[in-house]
């Protein structure tokens, strides 16, 4: 078959890498692809929410099979769009309410029996400063909308979370997105990946991960889109994800379809492994990043073929168990000098081939560019080294003694990746 993958980032490459190596595919399409992406498959120079030039490219390139990496093209409505044309892995812009709309999300996971935060939702700034009665600190104030990963506030103190109240819905920090916001208890533990495929009706799991959302080691400076991640997560086995899929995913899917929009795609549950037992903290409507560079190394089978059964609404549970190998992945991202804050572009990179050339490596470009013969850095996060190896231990010491042949000016790492896979949960 013939696929387009929507998206310019690391979860891009890592989706088109695997598409290659799938004995379905014969021919990938990526817009608008970035540095690395282009010298792997064709790229095409087209804006993902364009959903008319979408539209044409996938009849221009003869496209079967449309797989959306980000969120914007789904909220956009490109499945909706592209109904009845082609099979699109990804929700209409009505299920992927359950990343774009906090409050719709709540509103479900509450109806299905989801465990989850308690939570209040509305736009009024008299009753949001009312209801912070209602928690403990630390108080969680969230713009419902997108907001750029910059919507979601945790406050030590109720003045503090009052001023986030009033950014929101009084100052309009976040512009539409923080015109409602959701209040939320704050829930401690440590936090997971559970990433489902879903094809209308079921769910199938798909793989589990970790990731490190803030800048410096020790989970210290400003949260970022990811520093790095790992698969699996030894705490979770083949048993335990199944329980947790039937817990978190089930019942939203068979809420949704109750609702009229059903979803097809994949659902990313944000967990937090309370001492109460696993909450959901968020759900979005994509594969994460970089946790897609941490867990498609680890796939052997078709994903092709399992993306275009879940698009179709063919999904077989339990038939795709045997298609992950039983190595561990790391994956630790090379960042802009002043990421997340304000950087430096089209800085020359060196060393990208010498690492890619150690086995169990694959280096996956989310914000680079070509110019001429030569690399340079395109955005904060740039590249995404993944390591192989028979345990965690092992993969964590390949991808950074990969990352180590790597250098551009102002590079930043964090070094504590999967230095601590989780190991055990208690409750």
């Amino acid at each position: 078959m013939r696929v387009l993958v929507l998206g310019a980032g690391g979860r891009e490459h890592a989706l088109c890498e695997a598409l290659t190596r799938s004995t379905s595919v014969e021919h990938v399409v990526c817009a608008p692809g970035n540095g690395g992406i282009a010298a792997l498959v064709t790229v095409r120079p087209v804006l993902v929410t364009d959903i008319p030039a979408v539209r044409a490219l996938v009849a221009d390139e003869r496209i079967d099979l449309v797989v959306v990496g980000p969120e914007a093209p789904l909220v956009a409505g490109v499945a909706n769009a592209l109904a009845g044309e082609v099979a699109v892995f990804g929700p209409t812009r009505q299920a992927a309410r359950m990343e774009s709309s906090k409050a719709f999300a709540k509103d479900v996971m509450n109806a299905a029996g989801v465990p989850s935060a308690r939570f209040w939702s509305g736009q009024d700034p008299t009753a949001a400063r009312a209801s912070l009665e209602m928690f403990t600190p630390p108080y969680v104030v969230k713009a419902d909308g997108l907001a750029a990963g910059k919507g979601v506030m945790i406050c030590d103190e109720r003045a503090e979370a009052e001023r986030a109240v009033d950014a929101c819905l009084l100052d309009r920090r976040f512009s539409d997105a923080g015109a409602r916001i959701v209040v939320e208890e704050y829930l401690e533990g440590p936090e997971v990946s559970l990433f489902a495929l879903c094809d209308g009706h079921a769910g199938v799991g798909f793989a589990t991960a970790q990731d490190y959302k803030r800048a410096l080691d020790g989970d210290q400076g400003l949260n970022t889109g990811g520093m790095g991640a790992y698969s699996p997560v030894p705490a979770l086995g083949p048993e335990r994800t199944s329980e947790l899929v039937a817990m978190t995913v089930h019942p939203v899917l068979s809420e949704l379809a109750a609702r009229g929009t059903p979803y097809t795609g994949v659902l990313y549950a944000g967990l937090v492994l309370t001492a109460d037992g696993p909450r959901v903290l968020e759900f979005n409507a994509r594969f994460g990043d970089p946790e897609t560079q941490a867990m498609l190394p680890r796939f052997n089978g078709d994903l092709g073929t399992l993306l275009h059964d879940a698009a179709a609404g063919r999904l077989a549970p339990g038939a795709y168990a045997g298609d992950w190998s039983q190595r561990a992945c790391v994956t630790v991202v090379l960042a802009s000098g002043g990421y997340p804050g304000a950087y430096e572009q089209a800085v020359p990179i060196q060393g990208v081939e010498a690492a890619e050339s150690r086995t169990d490596v694959t280096v996956f470009h989310a914000g680079t560019a070509r110019i001429g013969a030569g690399l340079v850095t395109a955005g904060g996060r740039v590249l995404a080294v993944s390591g192989l190896g028979d345990d965690h231990s092992t993969a964590r010491a390949t991808a950074y003694e990969a990352a180590d042949r790597i250098s551009f000016a102002g590079c930043h790492r964090r070094s504590d990746i999967a230095r601590t896979p989780l190991q055990e949960v208690r409750a």
